[in-house]
């Protein structure tokens, strides 16, 4: 499953952001047709700090601007792509502080730094490797961000529990990510293409929201909750018109989320560190 996301996630940075904007969640995918959709992704351009060169269209939020960060933070970029996110942080940041990115595609590391070459940022840097394995000090980042990244990795309670390592007692995260409510059609858990395009990777939100609770994350809070309407376009290429209908008629919900967490500035679960086998 990786692989098929760093192969995808890959095709997608060496591409136009016109060709990105006319695909599902972005994804090099035929599931939309020949029509424009894009479904998932909020609009950046108006916050300060943006950077078309680094928009790829592949987010389902805009969660640093939910992210609480103050001048002289420290802040990591989960998935960060092109680097949109990691450059709006670096607004916050300022001179003083310092922002990282994490991808584990190596076009995107490459493009992203790219685009921090051309702005001239010395305290934006990108880091390639897993977001559930961070090349990263534990106590490190005073925020974590990422933008419709963690549905496309298979186990969630490893990045959970890398974001609680590293951030710093008291640090924060906001997350924005695809989370469903009721269960999708068969059909579509069986077509590994939909994982990378955001919809067939994602998880319960209760569960998701658990998750976080299980890791010792306090103060959890929804600061977006948007439904995500997918076009009859892309519904036909997977599903006959009866199982269209059926859909549409159920119980399942395909909604955004923006999910804000603190790591308490006192652990007191008398842990120690992810790996060592206590926990």
């Amino acid at each position: 499953m990786k692989a098929l996301v760093r192969e995808k996630y890959t095709a997608i940075a060496e591409q136009s952001q016109t060709q990105n904007a006319t695909s599902c969640c972005g994804a090099t995918s035929s599931c939309c047709g020949d029509e424009v959709y894009n479904i998932m992704a909020d609009d950046y351009t108006k916050l300060k700090g943006y950077n078309p060169d680094a928009d790829l269209g592949l987010g389902c939020g805009l969660p640093t601007e939910f992210a609480k960060i103050k001048e002289g933070d420290t802040v990591i970029d989960l998935g960060s792509g092109a680097g949109n996110d990691a450059f709006i942080a670096r607004r916050f940041v300022g001179e003083k502080g310092k922002v990282i990115g994490i991808d584990f595609t190596e076009a995107m590391i490459a493009k992203a730094r790219a685009n921090a070459e051309k702005l001239g940022l010395n305290n934006v840097e990108f880091r390639l490797g897993d977001i559930d394995d961070m090349p990263v000090t534990s106590n490190f980042a005073n925020v974590i961000v990422s933008n419709c990244v963690l549905n496309l990795v298979p186990n969630k309670h490893k990045v959970i529990s890398e974001i609680f390592r590293v951030l710093k007692p008291g640090g924060h995260f906001s997350i924005s990510d695809i989370v469903l409510e009721g269960a999708l059609p068969v059909k579509w858990k069986e077509v590994a293409e939909l994982y990378a395009g955001c919809v067939s990777g994602a998880i319960q939100k209760q569960v998701y929201l658990e998750i976080i609770e299980a890791a010792g994350f306090k103060n959890i809070t929804l600061q977006k909750d948007k439904a995500i309407v997918i076009p009859d376009g892309i519904l036909a290429n997977y599903l006959s018109a009866d199982e269209i209908a059926e859909y549409k008629n159920g119980n399942t919900k395909i909604t955004s989320i923006t999910v804000y967490a603190e790591k308490p500035a006192k652990d007191d679960r008398n842990c120690c560190e992810p790996g060592s086998g206590c926990c």
